[in-house]
């Protein structure tokens, strides 16, 4: 069964660093383009960070740039390294992943993502 798994969220103050980790089974992550998405109760859920197959290229929110690194690994899991963090940066984190050569703008696009793991939970107070 093909599946993605988030670890790595947790409580953290202002200025602080998470990683956020991905693990997929049941298919090569690095064949696929990733994203990673959060949420807020009630709220439509956004895209953070997003990176091609093959790690060609990457797509950053205007929010988090310059503070966020999407990556993939070998050992078939994607990361966002979270530097520098903010209470606005408080929300559900989602990464998912599709197969499909997608576009910029494409990126952005929840539909455009066949797998999603069941998010982790970051909190960024003092």
């Amino acid at each position: 069964q093909s599946q993605l798994a988030e670890s790595g969220g947790g409580l953290v103050q202002p200025g602080g660093s998470l990683r956020l980790s991905c693990a997929a089974s049941g298919f090569i992550l690095d064949h696929f383009a990733v994203g990673w998405f959060r949420q807020l109760p009630g709220k439509e859920r956004e895209v953070v960070a997003a990176l091609s197959f093959g790690a060609g290229t990457t797509y950053y929110a205007y929010s988090v740039r310059g503070r966020f690194t999407i990556s993939k690994a070998g050992d078939n899991a994607g990361y966002l390294q979270m530097n520098s963090l903010k209470p606005e940066d408080t929300a559900r984190y989602y990464c998912a992943a599709t197969p499909d050569p997608l576009t910029v703008d494409q990126r952005m696009e929840t539909e455009r993502y066949d797998y999603w793991g069941q998010g982790t939970q970051v909190t960024v107070s003092s």
